[in-house]
């Protein structure tokens, strides 16, 4: 509710101070020197509450306001309740920020409040327990100035390109692996967030190690079964009754040798810790050779596979891995749209990098399924897909050999409109060198 205007009471009462003093002015004949004399009253005592206001304002240890009448009243009061409003908002974010910090304190895993300069302002007990961080020594330190890890330097000098999130080995105990994350907040402000991943480290690595040593172990079997089964379908070829068990149970040792392959082929793509080598790809040709491939895959089917390349630029990487990608798309367009469709297999260059692509004419992809399209043994239709052939993992070893090239993989469909999958690499794995007249590379998306 709005207090009510004090002024014009406060008017009336110095009209009614000023009567006495003009009438004595006015019978003694010195109207001046009464009007002085009232000035210098009412200019005293505004300097009295003035003094008092000064006073409990700078001393500000008692909130209750001295005794005041009048307009000095109405502003000692208005003072008292902003200030006992402002006192209770205190207490109020006091206690908030008390329950963040106990909150932030409890959590497992390590918190860091940083400036804009990256200078050290809070941090929780588990980042002093995985980063190291000392109190009051590491206090207003800079960030990069205790945990001096190179690639941790380089990661906060580009946050952006980063993505925010590094994995490092803590700076306390290197079998500690640490998943770092770096979060913009309020004005150039930044959230640092240290998560102990070693336990889940070592179950990727154990289960990789599985199905690498397992896949090993079958090679050696499923070839001798493979070898037995097309002896069998031979011998056999003059009795109908056995020979389409001898031909099935070819059929399947094969499927398991191709899908042991794809486990080993992931495996090492997988646990490889080296870059790929920096061969020179001929991408033109690998083009020609996947096409040569495809029309032997389709020979039944009739797929028309045209090749439409716009640039005559190579690539640098391993010949293998790339051309286990590019074959694995080119034959899952084949496999999974009918008979007669084309198969459109393209390479283009421009400022961004290289980019190859698939396109088919298919019956596209629903737009839920695209998200997981690259996890290990995902199938949009598991029925249709198996009885093409596919082991499930061609994708997968797309996402890895892309991912080792410094590349990323893009899929484009709708249902009943075909699909593109994309495979971008960086310009830095562009190549021209070997080519006989080398050309410039150029912007070729306007």
């Amino acid at each position: 509710m709005q207090s009510p205007n004090p002024w014009p009471r406060f008017v009336r009462q110095l009209l009614i101070l000023a009567v006495p003093f003009v009438l004595l002015g006015v019978i003694f004949g010195y109207l001046w020197l009464a009007l002085l004399l009232l000035l210098i009253v009412v200019l005293g005592w505004h300097l009295r509450h003035l003094y008092q206001l000064e006073t409990w304002i700078r001393e500000g240890r008692k909130l209750d306001p001295p005794m005041a009448r009048g307009i000095w009243g109405v502003i000692f009061d208005g003072i008292y309740r902003q200030r006992r409003r402002q006192r209770n908002r205190y207490k109020k974010l006091q206690k908030l920020t008390r329950r963040y910090r106990d909150s932030a304190k409890a959590m497992p895993d390590a918190v860091v409040v940083l400036r804009k300069d990256f200078r050290i302002d809070w941090w929780n007990q588990a980042a002093a327990d995985l980063l190291g961080l000392t109190w009051p020594a590491d206090e207003r330190q800079r960030i990069g100035n205790i945990y001096r890890h190179p690639d941790f330097l380089d990661f906060l000098d580009d946050l952006d390109a980063s993505g925010g999130v590094i994995t490092l080995p803590s700076p306390v105990d290197d079998s500690i692996t640490l998943e770092i994350r770096v979060i913009r907040y309020g004005k150039r402000q930044y959230l640092l967030l240290a998560r102990d991943v070693s336990r889940v480290q070592r179950l990727e690595t154990m289960r990789r190690d599985f199905v690498a040593n397992v896949s090993h172990e079958l090679r050696t079997p499923l070839t001798v079964v493979y070898g037995v089964a097309e002896t069998l379908a031979e011998e056999l070829a003059d009795e109908p009754e056995l020979a389409d068990s001898a031909r099935l149970l070819r059929q399947q040792s094969e499927r398991m040798k191709a899908l042991v392959e794809d486990l080993l082929m992931l495996s090492r793509l997988e646990t490889a810790t080296a870059p790929p080598p920096d061969d020179v790809v001929n991408v033109a040709g690998l083009l020609q050779d996947l096409r040569e491939d495809a029309l032997a895959l389709a020979a039944q089917s009739r797929h028309e596979v045209v090749i439409e390349a716009a640039a005559e630029v190579s690539l640098l990487g391993s010949e293998a891995e790339v051309r286990s990608a590019f074959s694995n798309l080119v034959f899952n367009a084949v496999r999974h749209t009918p008979a007669g469709s084309c198969v459109r297999i393209g390479w283009e260059v421009n400022n961004s990098g290289g980019h190859f692509r698939v396109s088919d004419d298919g019956p596209g992809i629903p737009t839920h399924h695209q998200a997981r399209l690259t996890e290990r043994f995902y199938r949009v239709d598991d029925g249709r897909s198996r009885g093409r052939g596919g082991t499930g993992l061609g994708l997968a070893i797309v996402k890895h050999v892309l991912m080792r090239h410094g590349g990323h993989l893009e899929i484009q469909s709708l249902p009943g409109k075909g699909s593109t999958f994309f495979c971008h690499f960086p310009k830095g794995r562009l190549c021209q060198s070997h080519l006989p007249n080398p050309s410039p590379v150029v912007d070729q998306s306007a």
